[in-house]
């Protein structure tokens, strides 16, 4: 992998650190410049960018809050700036919240929760739509125009509802599903393909951001294959849809949850 071999951009939301840090750098493996989403951890951004520099890729480290639209605009506006044409968008950014049933939710609670894993998506695949669509340029495209690929991030708690636990989250990834198999619709004559992962129980930090560190120790009997899925298993699943070898693929939602 060289700098000079990446002629097509993907965004990571959310990576510097879990999914989102698996998949910036296995797309820079395979040939894509990267530019990696984050909205407070800039030195795990930054060390994702140093990782992928290191191997000859071309990255760039992008501090955007996606519930924020404005934001969201000046990221994509810094993205075109610096690398090549935007070819790719992973919304993998996403929040979790501690352990509650939906009688003893806050108003704020349930805003954060939709404003990040639900309005983030929607902004990012908005700018995204505008810079990737074949559709003749019009006003608001910025347009490279060569078509691409978008893959959401969701979880098995949108099939399982995470009673008890967190279901204003499980709802929040029920919205991108659905947001998933409309927008493959209505892009599908534009040359954007539109998927989705819905990981199961994967080893990375958010369990602890959630108020369950040891969540996956927990859930072990409850799955399949006896053993949590990993970061890196989840961002191949990715990097699949978002390459040629899923071109007739979209509207999918690939399950990576051990058969849970």
């Amino acid at each position: 992998m060289t700098n000079e071999a990446a002629t097509r951009t993907v965004l990571v939301t959310g990576g510097g650190r879990g999914i989102g840090r698996a998949t910036s750098l296995l797309c820079a493996a395979r040939g894509w410049a990267v530019a990696v989403n984050y909205a407070h951890d800039a030195a795990a951004a930054e060390s994702v960018v140093a990782a992928i520099e290191a191997g000859g890729g071309r990255a760039l480290a992008v501090r955007a809050d996606v519930a924020r639209d404005a934001e969201v605009s000046a990221m994509f506006a810094a993205i075109d700036r610096a690398l090549p044409p935007l070819a790719g968008l992973v919304n993998n950014a996403g929040v979790v919240d501690l352990g509650s049933r939906v009688d003893a939710m806050t108003p704020a609670r349930l805003e954060r929760m939709f404003a990040i894993n639900v309005y983030g998506s929607f902004y990012c695949a908005r700018e995204a739509i505008r810079r990737m669509t074949t559709k003749p340029a019009a006003t608001g495209r910025a347009g490279a125009n060569a078509g691409g690929a978008i893959v959401n991030v969701s979880s098995a708690a949108a099939k399982l509802g995470a009673p008890g636990q967190y279901v204003d989250y499980a709802a929040a990834k029920g919205a991108i599903e659905t947001f998933t198999l409309g927008l493959a619709k209505e892009l599908a004559g534009e040359g954007i393909r539109v998927n989705a992962v819905r990981p199961g129980i994967i080893e990375t930090e958010i369990h602890a951001s959630g108020g369950t560190p040891d969540r996956v120790a927990q859930m072990l009997p409850l799955l399949p294959m006896q053993r949590a899925g990993s970061a890196e298993e989840v961002a191949e699943a990715i990097v699949f849809l978002l390459s040629e070898a899923a071109s007739y693929t979209t509207g999918s939602i690939l399950e990576v949850t051990g058969g849970r």
